[in-house]
């Protein structure tokens, strides 16, 4: 089958995960955000990931190096998958990265079209091909590297088989937390939270100051497509590597290493 071939280049050109949805499951996204908005005869879309090393990270937690890590899967790969999806006689259309806050950016080419840009949400789309889900920080996590992946969609009018959507618990919403703790400016709401439903898995996020997030000294990064207000880069900040800490800790990620990320008090400023 096609879907296989697909999984099976994917992995020769060192893409670590591969996922598959069906266009239904984004039946309940707005026009401006649907992927049938870029391509009409979208079948299928498909997620793709790689592992971000956790060395990206050492730096910022030491206090001593920045290094941003990369949320996007390099488009070099994703252009050979297409390439390989096109030369089984079906059209694959790479989708970019945009915050969300940026839409819409001109008018409708014509009265039912959405304003460009469309927006695909990535975490959505990667929820949606059974990757993972959507932890209480409001970041992708998957089973194999918890928040460390880079992400990338691409849109198919290939039927493909679907992969089921991730039934497993990564966040311990209740137990955790632990991204709430490390933020020294109380950003992450714990009593404030919101609900997401893709394709009827239900996540719960805390709601998110952003506008603190993108002063954040500890590790976060502006938006590069929109620095103002698209919601920042925070892999690398001191919420998210609490929450690699506890994934790693509790031995809920099937990557495992020699040594803990954490072996000493993390670099903090508390202004």
């Amino acid at each position: 089958m096609l879907s296989q071939d697909i999984k099976n280049y994917a992995k020769k050109i060192d893409i670590d995960l591969v996922g598959i949805a069906s266009i239904d499951r984004f039946k309940d996204l707005p026009e401006w955000a649907h992927p049938s908005s870029i391509l009409p005869e979208c079948s299928s879309v498909i997620v793709v990931a790689q592992q971000i090393p956790r060395g990206y990270l050492r730096g910022i937690e030491e206090g001593t190096h920045w290094i941003e890590p990369n949320l996007d899967v390099d488009r070099r790969l994703i252009h050979l998958l297409g390439r390989f999806i096109e030369d089984h006689g079906w059209e694959a259309v790479p989708v970019p990265r945009l915050p969300l806050e940026r839409w819409p950016e001109g008018i409708p080419v014509s009265p039912n079209k959405p304003a460009p840009n469309v927006t695909i949400p990535f975490d959505y789309a990667a929820v949606a091909a059974g990757l993972g889900e959507i932890g209480y920080c409001k970041v992708f996590l998957t089973p194999e590297f918890g928040p460390l992946q880079q992400l990338g969609v691409i849109l198919t009018d290939a039927p493909l088989e679907p992969d089921p959507i991730f039934n497993g618990k990564i966040c311990d919403v209740d137990r955790c937390l632990k991204c709430v703790d490390a933020c020294p400016f109380n950003a992450i709401s714990s009593e404030r939270r919101k609900e997401v439903n893709v394709a009827g898995k239900i996540m719960i996020y805390g709601e998110i100051n952003f506008n603190i997030c993108r002063k954040c000294p500890n590790g976060a990064f502006p938006n590069r497509v929109y620095p103002e207000k698209g919601e920042p880069n925070r892999l690398a900040a001191s919420c998210i590597r609490s929450c690699l800490v506890y994934l790693e800790s509790s031995g809920k990620l099937k990557i495992k290493y020699n040594q803990p990320f954490r072996k000493r008090e993390p670099w903090l400023i508390k202004w």
